[in-house]
């Protein structure tokens, strides 16, 4: 049996969220005054707020040919970086836009923190709070983690401090989306004008969520997601996407690929025959890439498994942007931390 065939998940949607119920509310990341109070999510926010976030960015890109890569823009602040699951990427950069800006930084070491010890993140959050943070940037493991903390905060009528989602469970992972849209925009300018497509594993994939929401508000005319029907949550169509299980099908004249990893962590259960059958249906070779525009830039969101969902040949290769979105991802987390430090609204 072919792998695009293969039996659908019976539950293939992640659970809900809190977000979730609040779509016809006020959107909590703003403030009374439409200004973004936190960064918990990309949907919601207008065509006009992201394209401000990637404006500002392009402002902050040109400190990376500077001798002093830094502004005070964020001097006397603290931010607090508090991951409970790993990352390197986007804790590092996020460490680095903060120093750029000017903030002192605290990376809260969970492991060696009370909530091993069985404090709930609200309690170390307040905790935190009462030591002065003015910024936490959050990673968790549980979707709509930093919506509570930042719907914590708005109960409390704490306007000062600032919630940064770094990604939570399957939901959102909102800077990667950002700095995944600053990268489609400094090679392709337009997005009115493109295809892009989403390869692989979009079941557990909030790069993948965050990347359609934002794609569809930039008015990107098409946006594809590619991969086995054991990976593809339902929803999709209404996401204003379009479903392929057929990879040649699929990258016919994109302009975009977006490659994601097999987030094995995640899955419950065998969603694949194996890796090897998974490289050969939806594992970007240079003969696959081949179908797409001449001109088609390759993405990923790493961290890459090579010979999984994409060869080396591609990820060295020239159509790759790989490494620059690392290099914008900086310059994105600036331009949030400052808008929402009230710096550059």
């Amino acid at each position: 049996m072919s792998l695009a065939n293969t039996q659908a998940n019976p539950n293939p949607s992640p659970p809900p969220v809190p977000w979730a119920d609040l779509r016809n509310a006020r959107n909590p990341q703003l403030n009374s005054e439409g200004q973004l109070q936190h960064l918990l999510s990309l949907e919601g926010l207008s065509r006009e707020m992201l394209t401000h976030i990637l404006d500002t960015a392009e402002s902050f890109l040109a400190l990376n040919s500077h001798d002093v890569k830094k502004v005070p823009l964020l001097r006397g602040k603290s931010v607090f970086n508090i991951f409970f699951e790993n990352s390197t990427r986007t804790r590092t950069t996020f460490e680095i836009a903060a120093k750029r800006l000017s903030a002192d930084v605290i990376n809260l070491n969970i492991e060696a923190s009370s909530t091993s010890k069985g404090e709930t993140l609200l309690d170390t959050m307040d905790n935190l709070a009462a030591m002065h943070a003015d910024m936490f940037v959050v990673r968790h493991g549980q979707s709509g983690a930093p919506y509570l903390m930042a719907e914590h905060l708005n109960q409390l009528g704490i306007k000062d401090i600032h919630i940064i989602n770094a990604g939570d469970g399957r939901h959102s992972h909102p800077t990667q989306g950002l700095l995944d849209m600053y990268t489609i925009r400094h090679y392709k300018k337009d997005f009115t004008q493109l295809r892009v497509a989403i390869v692989g594993d979009i079941l557990h994939s909030r790069v993948a969520r965050s990347n359609i929401h934002a794609l569809t508000t930039l008015g990107v005319p098409e946006v594809r997601v590619i991969g086995p029907q054991t990976l593809l949550p339902s929803g999709l169509r209404e996401m204003g996407a379009h479903v392929y299980h057929d990879m040649n099908e699929g990258l016919k004249d994109v302009d975009v690929v977006i490659m994601l990893r097999l987030q094995k962590e995640r899955m419950a259960g065998a969603l694949l025959p194996s890796e090897a059958e998974y490289f050969k249906h939806y594992g970007l070779t240079q003969e696959k890439l081949g179908l797409a525009q001449p001109d088609a830039i390759v993405m990923h969101p790493g961290p890459i498994n090579r010979g999984v969902e994409i060869a080396s040949d591609v990820a060295d290769g020239a159509q790759a942007v790989i490494l620059p979105q690392v290099s914008f991802g900086i310059a994105i987390r600036m331009a949030v931390m400052a808008i929402l430090a009230g710096g550059k609204q």
